[in-house]
């Protein structure tokens, strides 16, 4: 009929619009075996903040895969190179600094790659590779199969820790 508007009832409609707003639950994340790392997304391990070496070499352990062994053999590295580096787990994520709190490294585990933080990046010489939306930060990120050169690592960590830490 011509001038006749329908309507849905008040009920369907609201429960239409119900529909279109619903936030699905998220799945809850699986529960790992007794004793196992508790997994972030991407891969990065849960650990309690803490500072010291033994929460530094807890994440590194509970690293999946490669990144665990590369990890470990590039702490090494830079307790090597900054024998009196401070360290400490703070969100799910190792910092190397040269005080409390004050840090020029981080790290954070993703899937397919290890991203190193360094905080003060843009002035490191040569500037590592990755960028970052903040001027300071500059990023290298490590995947499975590439080449590091350690000399240039060592080199960038050598340099950052004689700079201004960041706060954290």
């Amino acid at each position: 009929m011509p001038g006749k508007t329908s309507k849905k009832p008040k009920k369907v409609a609201k429960k239409a619009a119900a529909k279109k707003t619903a936030v699905k639950p998220r799945k809850p994340l699986a529960k790992p075996k007794s004793g196992e790392p508790v997994l972030l997304s991407g891969g990065n391990p849960q650990i309690a903040k803490a500072y010291g070496d033994a929460p530094v070499q807890a994440y590194i352990a509970a690293m999946p895969g490669w990144k665990s062994g590369v990890w470990r053999h590039l702490d090494a590295l830079i307790t090597r190179t900054v024998p009196n580096v401070r360290k400490a787990v703070k969100w799910n994520s190792p910092l190397y600094g040269m005080e409390d709190d004050i840090w020029f490294l981080g790290v954070h585990c993703f899937d397919k790659y290890i991203k190193v933080a360094f905080f003060r990046g843009a002035s490191l010489r040569p500037v590592p590779p990755d960028p970052s939306r903040q001027k300071e930060v500059r990023y290298l990120n490590i995947r499975e199969d590439a080449d590091l050169d350690e000399a240039q690592f060592a080199s960038w960590v050598k340099q950052a820790s004689r700079l201004p830490g960041e706060k954290m």
